[in-house]
Parts: structure tokens; sequence; C-alpha cells
């Protein structure tokens, strides 16, 4: 028994760390197109893995992809927040680049064909409800970004308590 239980733990750990590995690689691509320091280039990729990361744990616990995306995005926030006071720069130097492997491109792709098959084939329910599942799917994901991306901003720049 202890065996499998091993066995499992280190297959999630090395799907964990190839999702994040890959998920760096667009994070420093976007971080470089938005002009990034060259210093601050590792902690883009860092979030982004990490983010990345967090959303695929949790979706592996059976989390929703759009509530794992919330949590994962506000991990990068509070994450870029910090750095932002550690290396006195704006948040958004870290945390924009490391949300972009996070976009929902498969899910608006997926919804792009469906309303073109609709087009060519003409109507039929089956794709209405697809193009429909992932739209909503796609919509709800953004919207998970940047709310995740706002609420440190939300929660610590408050003029007032929050209570």
């Amino acid at each position: 028994m202890g065996v499998v239980i091993m066995n499992a733990l280190l297959e999630l750990l090395i799907a964990l760390g190839n999702d994040m590995l890959f998920a760096m690689i667009p994070a420093v691509g976007f971080a470089l197109v938005f002009n990034v320091p060259p210093k601050a280039l590792k902690y883009c990729a860092i979030g982004g893995g990490l983010g990345h990361g967090t959303r695929f744990l949790l979706m592996h616990w059976g989390m929703p992809i759009e509530w794992a995306t919330l949590a994962a995005a506000t991990v990068v926030g509070m994450i870029g927040v910090h750095w932002s006071h550690r290396f006195l720069a704006h948040p958004k130097v870290f945390t924009v680049a490391a949300m972009i492997p996070m976009v929902p491109g498969v899910f608006a792709y997926k919804a792009m064909i469906a309303i073109v098959e609709i087009n060519h084939r003409g109507f039929s329910m089956e794709l209405w409800g697809l193009m429909i599942e992932n739209v909503l799917k796609a919509i709800f994901i953004v919207a998970a970004l940047a709310i995740g991306l706002a609420m440190p901003g939300l929660l610590f720049y408050r003029r007032r308590p929050v209570v």
C-alpha cells in the first residue's frame, strides 16, 4: 500500500513540475514583450510557474477550473505585491506576465470552432451547447484572472477598513 501511495505522489510531483516548467516559458516570453526589466524576468517565471502549479494542484484535488484560476491568480497577485515592496517596482511588473499562462485559449478556441461549425453545418443543439459552455468557461476564467489580480489591491490598499 505504501509503495502505491509513493508512486502516486511521485507521479503527481513530476506532473506538477512539468506543468510549472512549461508555464514559466510563456510567462518569460510575455514579460519580454512587455519590456520587463531583465532582473525581474526570473520573478515573472517563478510567478507564472507558481500560479499555474497552484491551479494544477487545485484542479487535481477536484476544484473546478474557474475557482482554481481565481485562487491561483490571487496567489500570484499576493506574491507580486510582496515582490513589489521588496524590489521597489510596480506589482504589475511581476503579475501580468505571470497570469498569461492561465489565459483560457483552448476554451475560446473551442467556442470559435463551434461557431464556425454552426455557420457551416447549420444549427444543432449539441454545437450550440458546446459553444455556450466554452464561451462561459472562457469568460469566467478571464474574470477570475482579473479579480485575482485585483484582490491584493482590494484587500491591502483600501482607504477604509474592510470590516
